[in-house]
């Protein structure tokens, strides 16, 4: 069943020489099972309602007052099969379920923004040190884009040896609301 979902891609002609992938990491490989996982958070704002679904390292977090509130549940990961091989336990038990932690906050006039970002920005910085620096970019720029590419870059490592801002970086700014007194409110 697996075979037919992994696939090699061919080259251009006919007469060209086929890739090897399906061989050399496929399902004839000696690769002897999954290591990696991914992570999905999913937001769905409905009325005044936010819904959260989040499974694996990725995070939504709310700045309320300028306060950060997390929604996370660190035992959930899609893929990362090697956390779940425990033949004695459902699914549900096992040290990590792809099954998404789910929860629904009521939104308020004291919001300000929401946050869904991947681990390659909380592995630099916590829930607050990101509420705190994008509340200081919305002060000085309008535009969620640059405020999200100035995160990227302080996040991002200044070589690529390894330690902290080596991963890949994924984020979206939702502002509900812009602060008064910034730039972007005299625009």
């Amino acid at each position: 069943m697996i075979e037919g979902l992994i696939w090699s891609p061919r080259c251009g002609g006919s007469n060209e020489q086929p890739d090897d992938w399906a061989f050399e990491e496929g399902p004839h490989s000696d690769f002897s099972g999954p290591t990696c996982g991914c992570t999905a958070c999913v937001v769905i704002i409905r009325n005044n309602q936010l819904i959260v679904a989040n499974a694996g390292d990725s995070r939504c977090v709310i700045s309320r007052k300028g306060q950060a509130y997390n929604f996370l549940n660190l035992a959930r990961a899609i893929g990362d099969v090697e956390f779940k091989q425990n033949k004695f336990l459902p699914v549900e038990k096992q040290i990590v379920t792809a099954n998404p932690d789910i929860n629904i906050v009521e939104l308020c006039d004291d919001d300000d923004f929401l946050v869904l970002a991947c681990d390659g920005i909380w592995d630099c910085m916590s829930s607050q040190q990101l509420v705190d620096f994008i509340h200081e970019q919305l002060h000085v720029e309008n535009r969620l884009s640059a405020v999200c590419e100035r995160v990227l870059d302080r996040c991002l490592a200044p070589s690529t040896l390894g330690g902290e801002g080596c991963d890949n970086m994924t984020m979206i700014v939702v502002q509900f609301k812009k602060p008064i007194g910034s730039i972007a409110s005299t625009i």
